[in-house]
């Protein structure tokens, strides 16, 4: 035995293709939003880009509930390029205005997707903060903007799970149905140390611990004990050392399957990859009869699972192909 690894039964939450899903919060919420959509499942993946810190998560949604879009002093300009304080740089505008319009869009189809989602998904990333000096306004990201106009703050715990339960009852209201899974981001943030790291990483995970035990519908999913007590190992991290690999993605993803997807969701997830793979085959003669032959057959296997998923653009994709 070489290894430690998690061991986890089935959830009560069950997720399938029918199921909408939002994913929100650092990165990894980015990786777990790209495998539903690649998988095929109903998910608005990290709408507002990649969110360090809780609060500024739990901000972005009440905003994104009320409707309320970023007041003017969250706007700055930089080298001609407009950003907000409340957002990733992914949102970004030649003007003001253009930013102010691909927010709105943003917000509004965000609650209209949260609004009749089953399931929310939060990565939370790390327990410091960045405040405006001048307002103790939290931003969610400073954008190279100089660093004497912010001052960095370590949350509490506490600080986490009371703003939560703001969010929470706010959230039940807005769409009773909801449920919520908690994770915390398995990749490490060595700018603020690795000492300040492991206590960033310890306050989040503190804050799921009791918020998983104070809400029926709120569950924490452990994407950071995998990679750091099952994946101890190098060889599962890419070259800058702190971001998982490919292979260590597809293994949480894997736990994650388990977890959270039936037996007959997984089972067609099977079927599902093996044609996404086989889609992807670049022959080396495409005319050929064989090939010719090979897109028939993969072409019926998708119509065989278009009542069950959406199939279209790969249909499409390979009929074009056919001579």
């Amino acid at each position: 035995m070489f290894r430690t690894t998690l061991s986890l039964s089935p959830s009560s939450f069950q997720l399938n293709h029918q199921t909408a899903v939002l994913t929100l919060g650092s990165c990894f919420a980015d990786a777990m939003g790209s495998r539903f959509l690649r998988d095929k499942f109903q998910v608005c993946k990290n709408p507002f880009g990649v969110l360090f810190n809780p609060l500024s998560a739990f901000h972005l949604l009440e905003s994104v509930i009320n409707l309320q879009f970023p007041e003017d002093n969250t706007f700055i300009e930089r080298e001609g390029i407009y950003f907000n304080y409340n957002l990733h740089s992914d949102f970004s505008g030649k003007s003001l205005k253009e930013l102010q319009n691909k927010i709105q869009e943003t917000f509004e189809t965000t609650n209209n997707f949260l609004k009749t989602s089953q399931y929310l998904i939060l990565t939370f990333g790390t327990a410091i903060i960045y405040q405006i000096k001048d307002s103790d306004q939290t931003v969610a990201n400073c954008h190279k903007m100089p660093a004497q106009l912010f001052h960095k703050r370590l949350l509490r715990s506490e600080e986490i799970e009371l703003t939560f339960k703001k969010l929470y009852k706010l959230l039940k209201t807005f769409n009773p149905a909801i449920r919520m899974i908690l994770t915390v981001s398995p990749i490490r943030h060595i700018k603020d140390t690795l000492e300040l790291n492991a206590v960033s990483k310890s306050t989040v995970r503190i804050a799921c611990h009791h918020l998983e035990s104070r809400f029926e519908d709120v569950e924490y999913f452990p994407s950071y004990e995998i990679m750091m007590d099952d994946l101890r190992d190098y060889r599962f991290y890419s070259q800058d050392m702190l971001h998982p690999t490919e292979v260590a993605e597809e293994y949480i993803w894997e736990k994650f399957s388990n977890r959270y997807f039936s037996q007959k969701t997984q089972n067609l997830l099977i079927e599902w990859t093996k044609l996404r793979k086989a889609i992807t085959h670049r022959p080396f003669h495409p005319e050929s009869n064989a090939h010719q032959a090979f897109l028939k057959k993969t072409i019926q296997k998708l119509e065989n699972l278009s009542n069950k998923i959406d199939v279209s653009r790969e249909m499409a994709h390979l009929k074009n192909q056919l001579i």
